[in-house]
């Protein structure tokens, strides 16, 4: 699974690629705690590296679908 994370004041964005077995919502659950109190977003990517972020530098956060749920093609349902 992939998150996107735009920064303030920043053109460039940062994507984390997390392990195939995280939990989607889980991650949900975790950006929004953090958003809603002070410090740092940490994620722990697929090679096992931890990411921070200063949650007053987010802009906003993409998290994208989970492993297997790309549906690719026109009238995909």
């Amino acid at each position: 699974m992939e998150i996107r994370i735009g920064i303030v004041q920043s053109m460039k964005e940062l994507d984390v690629e997390l392990p195939t077995e995280t939990d989607r919502e889980q991650i949900v659950r975790d950006v929004e705690a953090a958003l809603a109190g002070e410090g740092v977003l940490w994620l722990t990517d697929r090679r096992g590296r931890r990411v921070g972020v200063p949650v007053a530098r987010i802009a906003y956060v993409e998290v994208g679908p989970a492993h297997g749920e790309r549906v690719v093609g026109f009238g995909a349902v």
